[in-house]
């Protein structure tokens, strides 16, 4: 048996639950603090969810995957795949990442889950390049900045 290889990081933000919420799903927002990234979809279950973003002066899909699970202002959990990563474009190279949120008299804990990346194709490089750094531990002191900032 295998070992569950999955990334977690919680942060504490000053801000209401919507107004986290809003920073996760509007492409306006995203793109300020992932990469430059916007995510698109129409944030339904079964649902493409496409992150695209510019580099080197061209539009490129950065990370696709579908929406898995939502549920306004508390949970969002979608698949995603690096399509340029060079992995073969199959449900079971898709990791699953979540958002829980969670309302704390006005302010809002947001956690993070990415993987379980003991099921993927290279799996344990793949956990090993989402954990460097911090895994998303500065995404979400981004995000803390920005919500807390508007």
């Amino acid at each position: 048996m295998n070992k569950e290889l999955i990334v977690r990081n919680s942060i504490q933000i000053n801000a209401p639950v919507a107004r986290v919420w809003d920073v996760l799903t509007n492409p306006e927002q995203t793109k300020k603090y992932m990469y430059g990234c916007e995510a698109l979809s129409d944030w339904k279950p079964g649902s493409p969810l496409i992150w695209k973003g510019i580099f080197d002066g061209k539009e490129l899909v950065a990370v696709k995957g579908n929406i898995v699970d939502i549920r306004e202002n508390e949970y969002l959990a979608y698949t995603t795949i690096d399509p340029n990563m060079g992995l073969e474009d199959i449900p079971e190279n898709y990791a699953t990442v979540t958002y829980t949120l969670a309302d704390n008299n006005g302010k809002t804990n947001l956690t993070v889950t990415q993987g379980d990346f003991a099921k993927l194709a290279n799996g344990q490089q793949r956990y090993e390049d989402a954990t460097r750094e911090g895994g998303w531990g500065p995404l979400l002191e981004e995000i803390k900045k920005l919500v807390e900032a508007s």
